[in-house]
């Protein structure tokens, strides 16, 4: 369990290096909440964009987008309006987005990374 914690924490860095030479501002990382994590929480001109990361080190069990079917995309939603709640300063006159990143590839630092925006 502890490589898999170490490949998405690395993961997780990478996205976060990504988003910031794409214009992104991180402004959280791994927000906890009794419902569950934000893995990252960053802003680019009007957007407030809750980022859930998944990497993969193959897509033997499906692509890393796969994983975040129906009911965890609700769950996201919800855990992104909490945090608007415990951050109204921060996100005043944003629009909320949900992203995700897909890494895959046996090192997160040289992986394949996808980025999916605004997820409906």
């Amino acid at each position: 369990m502890a490589a898999k914690d170490d490949r998405g924490r690395a993961g997780e860095q990478r996205a976060a290096a990504y988003l910031q030479d794409c214009g992104y501002r991180i402004i959280d990382r791994n927000w906890r909440h009794r419902e569950g994590e934000l893995d990252i929480v960053a802003a680019r001109r009007r957007d407030l964009v809750v980022v859930e990361v998944k990497t993969r080190r193959t897509e033997w069990f499906g692509h890393p987008f796969a994983a975040v079917d129906l009911r965890r995309r609700d769950r996201l939603w919800r855990l992104a309006c909490a945090w608007v709640v415990a951050h109204p300063e921060a996100a005043r006159g944003l629009r909320l987005r949900l992203d995700l990143i897909g890494i895959t590839g046996e090192d997160p630092a040289t992986a394949v990374l996808e980025h999916l925006e605004d997820l409906r």
